[in-house]
């Protein structure tokens, strides 16, 4: 019997294009840019994550350049995704231990059947996604009933006077990095249909490890 082809979901194409567009442009530069924060915390927030990661099949979506390929445990099958092709060219650099399999692909619209993975897992990705809510449903719809969603993610602020602040800087930071830096994540996560299991706060209340189930 020939398996029905996955119907992709709809969503602002113009608005997925720029993003693709703009990690593209800035892809050669991106570890250069990001090398202060991931020597002051990053790094230290991706071996906390990984805390929570065993071996087993495991979706990355936006792998970027591929910072987190090597917190991998032996035994894990790892299947990680990204908008940019540019941005898959220095993820492959990267690849060693566990099996990887780098794909060009938008997390709006993932192209796997349904339940295919124990665990999805993402780090400062939908903060970009033009449509978080729909990004985080399709990765509820390939996560296994018994599965998890881990985050790390960089959200807006709860301050009034902090959170204003960055909604007026979101304009010029989304167009000069990429990412928005005023997304309610936690919200969004369960607007998806998550049940958000635990929040830890790692950064004041800005950077987020969140534990999610179906």
């Amino acid at each position: 019997m020939t398996q029905s082809p996955i119907e992709r979901p709809q969503f602002d194409r113009v608005a997925t294009e720029q993003t693709k567009a703009r990690y593209s442009r800035i892809a050669p530069l991106y570890d250069v840019l990001e090398a202060p924060m991931e020597r002051l915390f990053h790094s230290r927030f991706r071996r906390r994550l990984f805390m929570h990661v065993q071996p087993c099949e495991i979706l990355e979506i936006g792998v970027g350049t591929g910072r987190n390929l090597g917190y991998y445990p032996a035994g894990a099958r790892v299947t990680a995704i990204d908008l940019s092709p540019r941005m898959l060219e220095r993820a492959r650099r990267r690849i060693a231990g566990p099996e990887v399999t780098l794909l060009e692909m938008d997390a709006q619209a993932l192209q796997f059947p349904d339940a295919s993975f124990d665990i999805v897992l993402a780090t400062f990705v939908f903060c970009s996604v033009p449509d978080p809510v729909l990004g985080l449903a399709e990765a509820r719809r390939v996560c296994k009933p018994s599965g998890e969603l881990l985050l790390l993610e960089h959200v807006r602020p709860e301050r009034p006077l902090v959170g204003g602040v960055f909604d007026l800087l979101n304009p010029f930071i989304r167009r000069l990095l990429g990412p928005e830096i005023n997304r309610r994540t936690i919200l969004n996560i369960q607007a998806a249909g998550w049940k958000v299991k635990t929040v830890e706060n790692l950064l004041s209340d800005i950077v987020k490890l969140v534990v999610a189930t179906q």
